[in-house]
């Protein structure tokens, strides 16, 4: 995995980011010798933000309907 100081990596930001995408390799990004930032080439089939949650779930009952009767507002009041 190459690495890559701050600075330089801001005077190269698109070039850096082309190469990443070229090369389907990472580039970890320091500053003062420390790594601050991973660079990581996108992986367009699956996007692992987006429905990442998709059928862990299921409804039970009727999900339209008042959580409490309305007999019962005017107790809550």
């Amino acid at each position: 995995m190459k690495t890559i100081a701050a600075g330089t990596f801001k005077t190269n930001c698109l070039a850096v980011m082309d190469e990443v995408r070229a090369r389907k390799e990472s580039v970890v990004i320091t500053k003062h010798g420390k790594p601050v930032a991973k660079l990581v080439p996108a992986d367009e089939t699956n996007d692992d933000i987006y429905n990442f949650l998709g059928g862990k779930g299921t409804i039970r009952g009727d999900i339209v309907a008042p959580a409490i009767p309305l007999e019962e507002w005017s107790r809550i009041k």
